[in-house]
């Protein structure tokens, strides 16, 4: 598996190598949101890893920058897995296109999950409430009386 890791957080390169490091599995670095898309079109990855904040181009503007190439045909679609630093940021994740996001401070197993589970062609989402019951039954409205001019 090839993972491209765009973040200018070092400590959190060494969290996802350590994480999903192993004999098949190879990384690139982007220090820099800008370079993703050159990146990914010289070698589509497995899977592309995005750090909500990083430097001049986060990880929705990249995430953005990439499905916009992708509904031109200039790319192929690439998993994105965005790592967000608070739950309030699943809005945007979700409005650019990631097809799935973790919230920080990660675990390995929370982020092999999320990637075994994205670079498959599934999704995965943590931070949405669950429904355990219906949010509203329908409740019938009263019928407003015709307005008379007078």
């Amino acid at each position: 598996m090839h993972v491209i890791l765009a973040t200018d957080a070092d400590w959190l390169v060494d969290d996802v190598v350590a994480a999903l490091g192993g004999p098949e599995t190879t990384f690139t670095h982007c220090r820099d949101g800008r370079s993703v898309v050159g990146v990914v079109k010289a070698r589509t990855p497995d899977l592309v890893i995005l750090d909500l904040q990083s430097g001049t181009m986060g990880g929705v503007a990249v995430t953005m920058d990439l499905r916009l190439d992708e509904s031109g045909g200039t790319l192929p679609h690439v998993p994105i897995l965005m790592l967000l630093d608070r739950a309030a940021d699943i809005h945007m994740a979700r409005r650019s296109g990631a097809d799935g996001w973790l919230i920080k401070p990660l675990d390995p197993l929370r982020l092999r999950r999320a990637s075994k589970a994205i670079a498959g062609g599934g999704c995965f989402a943590e931070g949405l409430p669950t429904v355990d019951e219906p949010v509203s039954e329908n409740t019938e409205v009263p019928e407003a009386e015709p307005a008379t001019a007078g």
